[in-house]
């Protein structure tokens, strides 16, 4: 019996067109959320058309910081093990499928083990090779990899990193991005979105190392504002980032800037949609490093060092913190016609692994 546990909105826009394929091909899975996300989660669902019902490990609140997530993940592991009968379905070879980088991938990775499910990790050996950057992604998936008895990999560069582990390796060629973007475009009609008339970039950050330090988010939100001199911003503000920005007394400077307009966090398909029509994109998600290299626009990335191979040497420039080279990425995007590359049709990794998932676990 195939087990799908998603903790995260990113997790879920990337696993939706693996949930899809295994339903357009008849083949039933348990998926369990574990409630790391709960907002949007359900209108994400609905946006991607996945039918089947979730069950639910955990229905609080969102878990944002540190602490508080260090003893969700201890409470949740001893929930999932307590209510194991209710949560996750066994028939005969069963498979636990995580995701990514995130706690509720350790979490669900830890459950598999302890259950005696095998255990597969998609979206498997990205690493950035410092085991603080990011951090705690970065742990998480060096332990998760140790835990794997399948490995997902978007493409050789990752399996290569999978080499030292015990895991089967199946290089997918590409990451469910991929897939995740071609099933949003072709909804894009029924997304609203309110974006400037004129040229515009696009603001996206929430990672803890850039909303949890004062300084450092200090010096992001003063780039901003030095963009913002010369094209208008479109922030769309996580809930974590909103209040950090407001704790750190950086809000007001936001709101006040009339060439920054700021966007409450928005499901995927707008959100797709908005970064369509940007000029640029500053972001520190790898979810959006990935698909911004696939559509072809230029990504300033605010971070000292990536996991993923994505548009690097190409549309991709990681900023590691210096105002030089955030200066120059938006002095030559904005110097450059701002013509994009046509995709590259490529054969879908969803529909690969929902095949390896079907043929071993159904």
């Amino acid at each position: 019996m195939i087990n799908i546990l998603i903790g995260t909105r990113a997790q879920l826009i990337k696993m939706a067109p693996v949930l899809l394929a295994l339903e357009r091909g008849g083949v039933s899975y348990r998926l369990v959320m574990s409630g790391q996300h709960h907002a949007t989660m359900a209108e994400l669902l609905h946006e991607f058309g996945v039918s089947t019902p979730a069950v639910h490990l955990y229905e609080g609140r969102e878990i944002t910081g540190v602490a508080q997530m260090a003893r969700w993940f201890l409470h949740m592991l001893w929930r999932g093990w307590r209510q194991r009968e209710r949560l996750f379905a066994r028939a005969g070879r069963d498979a636990m499928v995580v995701h990514g980088d995130t706690v509720s991938t350790l979490l669900g990775a830890l459950l598999g083990r302890v259950l005696g499910f095998e255990v597969v990790h998609i979206e498997s050996g990205l690493t950035s090779g410092r085991w603080r950057e990011p951090f705690p992604e970065e742990l998480t998936r060096r332990l998760v990899f140790r835990l794997a008895h399948l490995a997902f990999c978007p493409g050789p560069w990752a399996a290569a990193n999978m080499r030292p582990f015990t895991a089967e390796v199946i290089d997918t060629g590409a990451n469910t991005i991929v897939d995740a973007v071609q099933e949003a475009m072709g909804r894009f009609e029924q997304a609203e979105v309110k974006a400037p008339d004129a040229p515009y970039a696009v603001v996206s950050l929430h990672r803890f190392e850039n909303i949890f330090e004062a300084h450092r988010f200090a010096f992001i939100i003063a780039m901003l504002e030095r963009m913002a001199l010369r094209i208008p911003l479109v922030f769309v503000l996580h809930p974590a980032t909103r209040r950090q920005a407001e704790k750190f007394d950086l809000l007001s400077r936001l709101e006040d800037n009339s060439n920054i307009t700021l966007l409450p966090r928005m499901t995927y398909i707008p959100f797709l949609k908005l970064l369509c029509g940007a000029r640029f994109v500053v972001s520190d998600g790898g979810s959006n490093q990935e698909e911004l290299a696939w559509l072809g626009i230029p990504t300033l990335l605010m971070r000292g060092a990536t996991e993923r191979q994505d548009g690097l040497g190409e549309g991709v420039v990681v900023s590691n913190y210096e105002a030089e080279i955030i200066t120059r990425f938006v002095d030559e995007v904005l110097a450059a016609p701002g013509e994009r590359r046509a995709h590259a049709r490529m054969p879908s990794p969803s529909a690969m692994i929902a095949k390896v998932l079907a043929e071993r676990y159904q």
